[in-house]
């Protein structure tokens, strides 16, 4: 398990995890893509994306296609795990509703340990 960088927000997680999901989507990804997927302003990705590429996480041709690094890839995907892990056991385990567990886990996906997220993986699979 990843461990989390001190850098990130949760909103830069957001957007991180969104890049991750479209372009498992589509071959090319683009603000556009990112505000409509998010529900956020152009100027919001923008800023966003900015700052991830600053950092690594992603790489932007100006007015172009935006793509993630390995280093991004591998992050993202780590909270992706993360959120669909939580909604697992918010729907199966507590038999929350797939709206509300999908709400929740988007909030609880950025501030769980990695040891607690560890936990919660190994329960999960002793459960079947």
């Amino acid at each position: 398990m990843e461990k989390k960088n001190k850098n990130m927000t949760s909103s830069l997680e957001d957007y991180l995890e969104a890049v991750f999901v479209l372009s498992q989507k589509s071959r090319s990804v683009r603000m556009t893509d990112i505000a409509e997927f998010l529900k956020v302003s152009k100027p919001s990705v923008n800023r966003a994306v900015n700052t991830l590429t600053q950092n690594g996480f992603l790489e932007h041709i100006t007015y172009g296609d935006i793509m993630l690094t390995p280093e991004g890839e591998s992050y993202a995907a780590n909270v992706l795990h993360r959120h669909k892990l939580i909604k697992r056991f918010l729907m199966d385990t507590l038999k929350v509703d797939e709206e509300n567990a999908e709400n929740d886990a988007c909030k609880m996906e950025h501030v769980m340990s990695p040891v607690t997220i560890e936990k919660l993986y190994e329960y999960l699979e002793r459960q079947g």
